[in-house]
């Protein structure tokens, strides 16, 4: 063969460094999808052998109120029914969601439309402070000091749903603040200059332009925040009371998913059905996360389908 011609057809340095580097990243991938399938395949194994190995029912388990996997009803069934657990998480979770998603947006008005500089060098370092306290340092400061705080106030033990989401709204705070302080940046600039121009105020643009065009982004924060709430466990596990009961109001002890796990997990013999019962809890819990990033993908399409 021509020298030249031999040259001109070898591979590149650069070329091998670039097939190189799709091997190793196709090798990565594989392995991240290899892996999220072996978590999704081992806990629905472990879960789905409480309706097919010990034969509970599956509307059972979501609908009653008696939550003793060790103990059995006068029909001789066992009780695992996981609604307190339910209801519980989905308290928490859409509580604090409601109570951080304004002041979130408050917040990211001022660092965006009404001081960005001074909002920026205050509001900044405060989030990044919140993101980086660990979970139990929350729970030890909702202990100490929302929890009595709830007793003065209203009466009972002080801990329940409402100590339980006071928790999570600081927790999930800086998540949903900086999602919609980057949904608010992301407006164009000439849609603030066109309501400007036709002679709306600053108010008036913040309200009914700027806060519109970003509102996909904002529920993507509020989504994300909703999510870590919902999986959550050693904060809540210390403030909420952790009893398996279904709640009748918001200052009475409750329980999540994330607290009955971590408490009885430790203490159930693998195989048995109190141990395949906090399975299918866990699975539950999956499933929920697994909700949470579907609505997060179908809110940013209908953002961009919106724009």
């Amino acid at each position: 063969m021509d020298p030249i011609k031999a040259s001109l057809l070898k591979k590149s340095r650069a070329a091998k460094s670039e097939t190189r580097g799709k091997l190793i990243s196709l090798f990565c991938i594989s392995l991240i999808v290899f892996i999220v399938l072996a978590i999704f395949y081992f806990v629905a194994s472990k879960g789905l052998a409480t309706f097919f190995k010990d034969k509970i029912n599956l509307g059972r388990f979501l609908t009653q109120s008696n939550w003793n996997p060790s103990l059995k009803d006068s029909h001789g069934r066992p009780e695992v029914g996981a609604l307190p657990m339910i209801m519980g998480s989905f308290g928490v979770t859409f509580l604090a969601a409601l109570l951080a998603t304004p002041f979130a947006i408050g917040a990211g008005i001022f660092m965006t439309e009404i001081s960005p500089k001074r909002g920026e060098k205050l509001l900044q370092p405060v989030m990044e402070l919140l993101v980086g306290i660990p979970s139990v340092v929350y729970g030890f400061i909702g202990l100490s000091v929302i929890v009595p705080a709830v007793r003065r106030l209203f009466g009972g033990s002080g801990f329940g749903i409402l100590a339980g989401t006071c928790v999570l709204f600081v927790m999930i705070l800086p998540t949903v603040t900086s999602m919609t302080v980057d949904a608010l940046k992301s407006v164009p600039r000439h849609y603030r200059e066109a309501s400007l121009a036709l002679g709306a105020t600053r108010w008036q643009t913040t309200w009914k332009v700027v806060l519109k065009a970003a509102t996909p982004g904002i529920l993507t924060g509020v989504v994300f925040g909703m999510a870590r709430a919902f999986g959550e466990a050693l904060a809540v596990q210390m403030v909420i009371g952790n009893a398996a009961l279904l709640p009748h109001n918001l200052i009475t002890p409750a329980s999540t998913l994330t607290s009955v796990l971590t408490m009885g997990i430790g203490n159930t013999v693998m195989g048995s059905l109190a141990n395949n019962a906090l399975w299918s809890l866990a699975l539950l819990l999956l499933l929920m996360s697994l909700l949470f990033n579907l609505l997060v993908r179908l809110i940013g399409r209908k953002g961009a389908m919106g724009r």
